[in-house]
């Protein structure tokens, strides 16, 4: 996608590093924008339905903060609003961003030599129309034994903290111990690629 020529603007409703990339390496330019909602209170049992929800409630907090107004949009390019979110789900248990360092080290101590599933919500609003609509996309990934050392590495560089369930595997400390992917890595990363692309395209 040449941005240079896009016929619409872009807004990313997230903070995260790893989506910020994945969205410029699909060739765009985008505004950042964050949500700042109590994720906590927000609860679904199933991890599908509560990576939809709170990418809907990223959206509609985005949207309250920008105030739009109708007269403001008739004449003005469509914006497209992007939001999203994953959980990791192991055993069957859903996992958000750790609380602390100790539950980052159970977590992927819980990783080693076992396998974790990651499933990412894109929603892709446009602004101009109302036009809304979002998927779901599954990973499923299985790791060698992960050392201890590894694991306190990854520990001090803090990074684990700020995503779900500690799971970065694309990290260059973790990622030669991911033995099978199934899926996509942007979308264990947070933005699958082809939902994202896809529902922007639907979203014009």
């Amino acid at each position: 996608m040449d941005s240079n020529t896009a016929p619409f603007k872009i807004i990313l409703g997230s903070s995260s590093v790893a989506r910020r990339q994945i969205l410029t390496d699909m060739g765009y330019e985008f505004e950042i924008m964050t949500a700042d909602i109590d994720e906590k209170r927000i609860r679904f049992e199933k991890p599908e339905e509560l990576v939809m929800a709170l990418a809907e409630a990223k959206a509609d907090a985005i949207v309250s903060k920008l105030q739009i107004r109708d007269d403001q949009v008739k004449d003005a390019e469509p914006t497209l609003l992007v939001t999203a979110d994953t959980v990791v789900v192991y055993e069957g248990i859903i996992r958000e961003k750790p609380s602390s360092s100790e539950e980052a080290r159970k977590y992927i101590k819980d990783y080693s030599g076992s396998t974790a599933q990651t499933v990412s919500s894109v929603l892709v609003t446009n602004l101009k129309t109302g036009f809304r609509k979002g998927e779901w996309d599954r990973a499923e990934l299985s790791f060698d034994e992960i050392p201890d050392d590894v694991i306190e590495k990854l520990i001090e560089d803090g990074v684990v903290l700020s995503v779900a369930g500690g799971l970065i595997a694309e990290h260059p400390l973790i990622s030669p111990y991911v033995k099978l992917l199934m899926g996509a890595i942007d979308s264990v990363m947070g933005l699958p690629k082809q939902v994202t692309e896809r529902l922007i395209n639907e979203s014009l």
